[in-house]
C-alpha cells in the first residue's frame, strides 16, 4: 500500500505557489500604497484581496487540492487591514478622536506598514488557533482524504503548518521593528531615505528573503522525495493503472483480529498493530461477490457476514481507491483459534486503550478508521441529526462495543455524523451560527 502514501509532484509545486502568491499579495499591498496616492490604499488592498479570493476559488476547484489555509490567512489579513484603515479615517473625519497623520490616508505621510504588519500578525495567529473550525479543515476531518498523514503525505500537512507559523513570526518581528523605529527614531517632519527603508522596504526585503528560503526548501524537498521514490510525476499518473485497495476488519463478538507485526509505509524498523487482511486489485470497481470470496480465502472462514464500512478515492491521483469492510464471525473466538493470516484476537477494550494512550503503536489507517467508527457511533448516541443533545445531561459519556456495531444500521460512508460531531449544540452560539449557515446555504442555492 505504499502507493497510497506517495505525493503528486504538483502538490509540492502547490506549496511553493501558494506561498509565493501570499508574499506577492502582501508586498503588492505595501508597494502600490507607496506608489499610488495614499487615499487609494484601501482600494488597492481590496482589489488585491479580490484577486487573491479568485485564486483561492480556482485552487479549490483544481485537481491538485493543495491546502489553501496560508492564502486564506493572508486574504483575511488584507481585508481586515483595508476596513480597519477606513474605519480609523472615518472616526478621524467625524472628530471622534485625533489620529497621527501616519494613520490617515488623506494626509502625507501615510504609513500602511504600521497597520498592516500588526493586523497580519493578529489575524494569522487567530486563524491558526481556530483553523480546525474552518469549513475547509472540517472537510478534511470529514474523511475526504485517504487518512494517510504519516510518511511522505505527512510532509504536506507539516509544511502548511510551517508556512503559517512563519507568517506569524515574520509579521510579528516586522511589527516590532517598524513600531520600535516609529516610537524611538522617527521624526515627524518628512519621510527621509532611512524612514522609507524601515517603513516600506524592510517588509519587502524580508518577504523576498522569505521567498528565497522557501524556494530553496521546496526544491530540496522535491529532490529528497524523488530520491526516496515517494513522488509521482504527472506522466506517471497518466500511465498509472487504477487500483483498488481493500482492508478487512475481522470481528468475532467483542474481539478484533489484528497483528502486532504490521509494517507502516514510509516508516522503517517499526512494527505496529493493524489488520493483516488487505488486498489490491487493478480495477476501479470491485463486486461484492469478489470481496466476499477474497476475505473467505484470506481468513479460511466462509460463514462470516461481510458488511461495507466506508471507502475513499485518493486525492493525489483520483485513481487509487481504498475500501474498508467488516467481516463478522458468529460464535466465540474459541471457534476460530487460528485464522490463515498471522495475528491474534484482541479485545476491543485493548484496541481502544492502544488507540487512546499509545496511538504510535497502531497503523495510521487503523487509527483513522477507528476514529471514524467511534466518532459516528458516539455522536449518533449523544446528538440527533440537527446537532441537539438527546439528553440534557452534558456529562453523559457513552461507550460502545463491536456487537453494537454489527447490530447498528448507521451508514459509515455518510459524513453526516462527522459534521454533527464538529458542529453541535455544545458549540458556543450554536443556534445563531446554525441560523446563519442555513441562511447562507439558501442564498447560494438561489444564486445557482
Amino acid at each position: 500500500m505504499k502507493d497510497l502514501g506517495k505525493i503528486n509532484s504538483k502538490q509540492v509545486y502547490g506549496l511553493w505557489r501558494n506561498l509565493s502568491v501570499c508574499i506577492v499579495a502582501v508586498t503588492a499591498t505595501l508597494v502600490f500604497s507607496k506608489i499610488l496616492p495614499y487615499y487609494l490604499s484601501p482600494v488597492v488592498a481590496l482589489l488585491i484581496a479580490a484577486a487573491l479570493y479568485m485564486y483561492i476559488y480556482n485552487e479549490k476547484l483544481s485537481v491538485s487540492k493543495s491546502c489553501i489555509l496560508p492564502p486564506i490567512s493572508i486574504l483575511y489579513s488584507i481585508v481586515i487591514y483595508a476596513f480597519f484603515t477606513i474605519i480609523l479615517n472615518l472616526m478621524h473625519i467625524w472628530g471622534l478622536f485625533e489620529m497621527p497623520h501616519e494613520f490617515i490616508f488623506f494626509t502625507d505621510p501615510f504609513i500602511p506598514a504600521l497597520i498592516l504588519n500588526p493586523i497580519s500578525c493578529i489575524v494569522i495567529s487567530l486563524v491558526w488557533l481556530e483553523h480546525r473550525k474552518l469549513s475547509m479543515c472540517i472537510e478534511c476531518k470529514s474523511g475526504l482524504s485517504m487518512g494517510i498523514h504519516r510518511g511522505a503525505n505527512g510532509i504536506l500537512n507539516n509544511e502548511v503548518h510551517i508556512q503559517i507559523k512563519n507568517f506569524i513570526i515574520m509579521s510579528g518581528v516586522l511589527s516590532l521593528a517598524v513600531w520600535a523605529y516609529y516610537q524611538f527614531a522617527y521624526i515627524n517632519v518628512n519621510i527621509n531615505g532611512r524612514d522609507d527603508y524601515i517603513f516600506t522596504w524592510l517588509t519587502v526585503i524580508g518577504a523576498a528573503l522569505d521567498w528565497i528560503y522557501f524556494s530553496w526548501r521546496y526544491y530540496n524537498l522535491y529532490l529528497d522525495l524523488k530520491e526516496h521514490d515517494e513522488l509521482i510525476s504527472p506522466s506517471e499518473l497518466r500511465d498509472m493503472t487504477s487500483k483498488t485497495y481493500i482492508r478487512y476488519y475481522v470481528i468475532c463478538g467483542n474481539y478484533m483480529y489484528l497483528t502486532p507485526h504490521a509494517k507502516e509505509p514510509g516508516i522503517e524498523h517499526n512494527e505496529v498493530w493493524d489488520t493483516p487482511f488487505f488486498t489490491k486489485q487493478n480495477m476501479n470497481d470491485v463486486f461484492g461477490v469478489d470481496v466476499k470470496k477474497t476475505v473467505e480465502e484470506m481468513t479460511g472462514v466462509d460463514n462470516g457476514e461481510l458488511r461495507f464500512f466506508f471507502g475513499r478515492k485518493s486525492p493525489v491521483d483520483n485513481k487509487h481507491s481504498l475500501l474498508r469492510y467488516f467481516y463478522f464471525l458468529d460464535g466465540d473466538i474459541s471457534d476460530y483459534p487460528e485464522l490463515s493470516a498471522n495475528g491474534e484476537w484482541v479485545p476491543f477494550d485493548k484496541v481502544i486503550y492502544l488507540y487512546s494512550n499509545f496511538p504510535q503503536k497502531m497503523a495510521e489507517l487503523a487509527l483513522y478508521d477507528i476514529t471514524r467508527l467511534a466518532t459516528i457511533v458516539l455522536t449518533a448516541k449523544i446528538f440527533d441529526e440537527e446537532g441537539y443533545r438527546k439528553s440534557r445531561i452534558k456529562s453523559y459519556n457513552p461507550s460502545f462495543n463491536l456487537p453494537e456495531v454489527r447490530r447498528s444500521n448507521l451508514d459509515f460512508q455518510d459524513d453526516k455524523w462527522i459534521q454533527v460531531s464538529l458542529f453541535n449544540s455544545d458549540t458556543p452560539m450554536f443556534k445563531l451560527k446554525k441560523w446563519w449557515r442555513q441562511k447562507t446555504q439558501n442564498t447560494r442555492k438561489k444564486t445557482r
